[in-house]
């Protein structure tokens, strides 16, 4: 979600790195990948880490800040 409250969908592998899950995010909605924050609940989530080692999974909802 972005701050308008908008659901985007990404296709993106398991074993992406978050840095790369940005880049996807950003071209879909239009904004600089570096300024992406993802979070869910409190925890924010690190560049260099891949998507399965946080347990993101398809259909899983995201947390979407700017800074």
């Amino acid at each position: 979600n972005d701050r308008l409250g908008k659901k985007v969908r990404v296709k993106c592998a398991p074993n992406d790195l978050v840095g790369d899950f940005k880049k996807l995010v950003a071209a879909q909605i239009g904004t600089d990948p570096s300024k992406i924050v993802l979070k869910k609940w409190y925890k924010e989530y690190k560049d260099h880490i891949t998507l399965s080692d946080y347990e993101l999974h398809d259909g899983m909802n995201i947390e979407l800040y700017y800074r």
